[in-house]
């Protein structure tokens, strides 16, 4: 990490005296309307619904809104929601829309688009499609009510249609939420506080947002995805920078305002500018982890997979993600994030002493024949890449005959939807992280769950995993779900479908100027107001 730190710094001498490229000379002297922001990736495809990226979920939050937020206890809020109201059974559940909701190409939001949104996002999130096998139909008696009708009770549902991990159950007209849900919006229209400016996207280096004026913000305080959402920037730019070095000398010349994920080993140079200010991101973290294709060889076999879960010591992944600060990482031996409630470590830890000698071993006796593996690594995802970079050199010594392809992330989300063979398209590992906010419970974590080809990119599929999903949708209280959720940890350890590689913590960084930033699972602009 001494090298690069020198490089960086070097970096910077040369960067601050430079424009950031994309930035209008004009626009740097801090308009007080104008916010400009430099996302963790580059924004490749706008529809949140498709493409599952966390930067898109983050766009997402400016231009949509849900039926019901999160608080910061992770308890579900009404939000376009006036309230509701549950059956005897449990079986109809009546959410009466608040009035006056209108989207932003000035039609009101009716209850016909609730139930088209909901159906399109049901057909694509992991916890979406849980809740979407429990639906019978969806009424809409009026414009401002939705009967969602279910075929068994679902005691989640609020829980399911507000959360803020990938990916929300945005509202949408109906005639867009008519795409498929694989396929790009056409258009992106919401009812959120800002407006997206389509005539000024450039797909992977920029976007602009304008204030809705006609949004109209709920009267409570703003937290995390519930509440009060007031714009107060006319005007937002996202500007995706060419390194870190050059948003990190551009945060400190007052160029953009506010950087989402600061590399590591940036942070030190950003805490010495008193016009600076360091804070968490996400409250959750996040979880950094190998992600397997299960469809082809060698990791169709549970075997070959649990020859890597024996090498991996997480200690190198965290120190190599978070430049070795220790209160930047917790080593986490748990498919849940380990400062929630279900991310608690097995006793005795699959993953406490971690031996190559061991899996060379279980590759010997796996059956593994030397096939190539395809190794897929975003270079141009600060937060990513050192994890594919050590995951890389750690199998290969194990044993593995890899095929280390470095490419741009939005590559990489285009390629990991490829079912096909490594050498006709496809992949066999690629890392990745997950909000821990995405993660938090058995039902909506992609990484454990079994859905096959209906679920998450390397589709993995245990009907095992599903029947104890389903009982823990069941469950009587928390007590009784926390336990079901331990055994289907225990069962991920056995079979393997993604490999932990700990939490960490990304700081964000914004200039001092700029107060009121919301904490949360989120890097929300609204409550942010220039002093």
């Amino acid at each position: 990490m001494g090298i690069t730190v020198t490089r960086r710094t070097a970096a910077l001498g040369i960067a601050a005296a430079l424009a950031a490229p994309g930035i209008a000379r004009g626009q740097r002297a801090g308009d007080p309307r104008v916010l400009r922001f430099v996302p963790q990736a580059a924004l490749a495809n706008p529809d949140p619904i498709s493409t599952l990226s966390g930067v898109a979920v983050n766009h997402g939050f400016y231009v949509w809104d849900t039926l019901y937020g999160i608080d910061a206890k992770m308890r579900p809020q009404p939000q376009m929601a006036e309230g509701h109201s549950v059956s005897d059974d449990g079986l109809r559940w009546t959410i009466r829309l608040r009035e006056g909701l209108v989207f932003h190409d000035g039609q009101p939001v009716r209850s016909k688009d609730c139930a088209a949104s909901l159906r399109r996002w049901g057909n694509r999130d992991t916890f979406g499609r849980t809740y979407a096998a429990a639906v019978k139909d969806y009424e809409t008696p009026d414009d401002r009510t939705l009967v969602i009708v279910l075929n068994q009770p679902f005691p989640l549902l609020l829980d399911a249609i507000a959360k803020a991990g990938t990916s929300p159950a945005f509202i949408m007209p109906e005639r867009i939420a008519a795409t498929d849900a694989l396929r790009p919006l056409p258009e992106i229209i919401g009812s959120g506080p800002y407006r997206f400016l389509a005539d000024e996207f450039n797909p992977g280096s920029r976007a602009a947002y304008a204030k809705f004026d006609r949004y109209r913000p709920r009267s409570e305080a703003p937290e995390w995805t519930s509440g009060g959402k007031v714009a107060n920037f006319e005007r937002i730019e996202w500007h995706m920078l060419p390194d870190a070095a050059t948003a990190s000398a551009a945060l400190q010349a007052g160029e953009v305002d506010w950087w989402e994920q600061v590399a590591a080993d940036l942070v030190p140079v950003l805490r010495r500018s008193r016009n600076i200010t360091i804070a968490n991101g996400d409250p959750a973290g996040y979880m950094g982890v190998l992600r397997f294709n299960h469809l082809q060889p060698p990791f169709d076999k549970a075997e070959v997979r649990r020859a890597v879960l024996a090498a991996v010591n997480q200690a190198d992944f965290m120190a190599a993600v978070t430049g070795n600060d220790p209160t930047a990482f917790n080593i986490c031996h748990s498919f849940y994030p380990c400062t929630t409630p279900y991310g608690r470590a097995a006793e005795p830890s699959p993953m406490a002493n971690p031996s190559l000698e061991r899996a060379r071993e279980i590759l010997r006796g796996s059956g593994y024949a030397g096939e190539k593996v395809v190794m897929l690594n975003p270079a141009d995802f600060p937060s990513i890449a050192p994890l594919g970079l050590i995951a890389n050199d750690l199998m290969t010594r194990i044993g593995f005959n890899m095929d280390f392809v470095s490419t741009d992330w939005g590559s990489v989300l285009q390629r990991i939807v490829n079912r096909t063979r490594s050498d006709q398209g496809g992949w066999n590992i690629f890392p990745v992280w997950w909000s821990g906010m995405g993660i938090v419970t058995p039902t909506q974590n992609a990484l454990i769950r079994g859905q096959g080809t209906a679920g998450w990119s390397g589709w993995f599929e245990s009907a095992e995993m599903e029947v104890l999903n389903a009982r823990w949708l069941a469950a009587p209280d928390e007590a009784a779900r926390l336990a079901i959720g331990a055994e289907m940890q225990a069962l991920a350890f056995r079979e393997v479908p993604t490999v932990p590689l700990g939490q960490f913590f990304i700081r964000t960084a914004y200039r001092s100027s700029v107060t009121g930033v919301l904490e949360g699972p989120r890097p929300v602009p609204w409550n942010a107001r220039r002093a």
